[in-house]
């Protein structure tokens, strides 16, 4: 990606945010996800001096070292939320999602020609793809995801998973698990959009401020404005976080960084299956790159 473009995307305007964007623009050729660092190097390296800001920035990275002794760096494009998550899923968790097994709702929402035909793939020909030729692109997907996932739960070892992780996080197939993740996504907002409409009471708090948007007011509208851009031209915004914990059936926790004096240095996305789902971790200093901690 050209160098000019990446400094639209991060909006750059110091220098310590240049010196952040150089770290991300040079990551090894074909690697999604780095090795992991020294999380207070890390912090010392890349927020120098005694701006208001690097000093907050590193007070958060000290706060997050006292459980977390390493950082790894997640390439920096529109589906770094989705990629650190995807990552931390397959290293840490022990639970295939049921949605990925409930076969019956993923084939009714396949069957919805208006809303799948609006899917959009990275790295697509100029030539428009057919309902149907979605529809068996987005099943590949799903099965690789669930094989990937399961394989991850049965690992012998750590070192296992690591080395699954390395396969999955430098090539084209991690494109076709994060499109997989957003299917999820849209079948995990169809669910509670209908819920929503039998019984408001019934559904978790952040739905209400999903839809009420005027450019997500159902999950069609939904897909068509935000989930089929995310990875292209934007990423996950904070009430989409909470879609894709749900989605995944964990609670993703985000240390914000940027936030480190405030009550929302840690956020739980969602905040109401704490004590019963399984929790992963990430690291943001902006909430739009996310990083992932390493015990």
């Amino acid at each position: 990606m050209p160098l000019f473009f990446l400094l639209l995307y991060f909006n750059l305007s110091t220098h310590e945010s240049l010196c952040r964007l150089k770290t991300v623009y040079l990551m090894r050729d074909g690697v999604s996800v780095e090795d992991a660092v020294d999380l207070l190097t890390y912090s010392e390296s890349e927020w120098k001096g005694n701006t208001t800001k690097s000093t907050l920035i590193r007070k958060g990275y000290t706060k997050v070292s006292e459980r977390f002794q390493g950082l790894r760096r997640v390439r920096g494009d529109n589906y770094c939320a989705l990629r650190a998550t995807l990552f931390q899923i397959l290293t840490l968790s022990k639970q295939v999602s049921t949605r990925l097994k409930n076969n019956h709702i993923t084939s009714k929402l396949l069957a919805n020609e208006d809303m799948i035909g609006r899917w959009k793939f990275p790295f697509e020909s100029s030539t428009k793809n057919t309902t149907a030729d979605t529809v068996a692109q987005l099943k590949v997907y799903l099965e690789l995801l669930r094989d990937r996932w399961q394989a991850a739960v049965e690992a012998r070892s750590a070192e296992e998973r690591e080395e699954l992780c390395q396969q999955v996080f430098q090539g084209d197939e991690e494109y076709s698990l994060l499109e997989a993740l957003k299917f999820l996504m849209l079948q995990t907002a169809v669910e509670l959009h209908l819920l929503m409409e039998e019984s408001a009471a019934s559904v978790p708090e952040f739905c209400w401020l999903l839809f009420a948007r005027d450019s997500s007011s159902c999950p069609g509208t939904f897909l068509k404005n935000h989930l089929r851009h995310v990875g292209f031209s934007g990423g996950l915004e904070q009430v989409e976080m909470f879609l894709l914990g749900y989605s995944l059936e964990h609670t993703i926790q985000v240390y914000r960084l940027y936030k480190s004096d405030t009550q929302e240095f840690v956020t739980y996305y969602p905040d109401d299956h704490r004590k019963d789902w399984p929790c992963v971790s990430l690291v943001t200093e902006d909430d739009r790159h996310y990083n992932v901690p390493v015990a």
